[in-house]
């Protein structure tokens, strides 16, 4: 299924633990909601193709990843992304902080790859985070 331009839902629930990874129709809402406030405006203002390293997460996928107990990919409202490169990534952080609506931004690992969560427009925090 096309959500955008340039994303897929199969892309945002790909998963290399061979668990299966379904969302059900309030997480793929979610994604879809995603892709249309953050995913596909960062690739447009980026100019450029982005990788999503990870979007959805069934509950037994986030555990098999040590993902978070609360983590927002599990409602469909996170992805990690990536350029394959910390220049690229950092691009992609700023575009994102001085351009768009988020809940969560956060520079993975040195800009290794880029957190970054979507709610709604009256939840978003704008939280920006360092780890």
């Amino acid at each position: 299924m096309k959500i955008t331009n340039n994303f897929t839902l199969a892309e945002l629930t790909r998963t290399s633990t061979r668990i299966e990874n379904k969302p059900d129709r309030h997480q793929v809402a979610a994604l879809i909601t995603l892709c249309g406030k953050v995913l596909q405006p960062v690739r447009d203002l980026y100019g450029k193709s982005i990788h999503v390293n990870s979007g959805f997460r069934s509950a037994a996928v986030n555990r098999t990843v040590g993902g978070a107990l609360n983590s927002q990919h599990l409602l469909g409202e996170a992805a990690d992304i990536t350029v394959y490169n910390r220049e690229g990534n950092k691009q992609l952080f700023e575009i994102i902080r001085d351009n768009l609506s988020f809940d969560q931004l956060i520079n993975e690992r040195d800009f290794s790859w880029i957190h970054v969560s979507y709610k709604s427009p009256d939840d978003n925090r704008k939280q920006i985070l360092y780890l």
